[in-house]
């Protein structure tokens, strides 16, 4: 079974995963059906399609499309460090703040530069044993309309507490 899985390409099990993640806990991640790009150490890029589920009456990616996407572009790279640790630690992000510079029509990108952040908090978290906060930044893009120009951006402060 393991050579089986090791067939699969990276990016479609953890497009597998966030999906089931999302049908599962979130359901609203599910229904926009965010396409993981890229998981690394030190980036994680989503896809979220540009379809008429996801739009808004001006004929643009809907508000709580973006900020979900947002939501999981953040979440993705932390959830990845929390598993190589192989300890519990809840997450929660704690706030959000966006800004909307364009309309994003078309296929949009939500990109994490901060892993090697977020794998230094998750390991912060784990030896303190206490709850801790750390801001996240997601840049969105449209790359068909706008190439790599900001459509969006968000800061989310993510929360975690080890909890064993």
């Amino acid at each position: 079974m393991k050579a089986v899985l090791d067939m699969i390409p990276e990016d479609f099990k953890q497009t597998a995963f966030v999906r089931l993640f999302g049908l599962t806990k979130v359901p609203l991640i599910w229904f926009i059906r965010p396409t993981v790009i890229e998981l690394g150490d030190e980036k994680s890029v989503i896809k979220v399609p540009f379809k008429r589920k996801n739009k808004n009456h001006l004929g643009s990616l809907y508000f709580g499309t973006l900020c979900t996407a947002a939501d999981v572009a953040g979440g993705l790279t932390a959830m990845k460090h929390i598993n190589d640790s192989k300890k519990k630690v809840s997450l929660a992000f704690k706030d959000f703040s966006a800004e909307f510079h364009k309309r994003a029509e078309g296929d949009t990108y939500f990109t994490n530069t901060q892993g090697r952040e977020i794998k230094a908090f998750v390991e912060e978290v784990i030896k303190s044993g206490e709850r801790m906060n750390m801001p996240v930044n997601v840049v969105a893009t449209t790359p068909s309309k706008f190439g790599d120009e900001a459509v969006a951006t968000f800061t989310l402060t993510l929360s975690l507490k080890c909890r064993s």
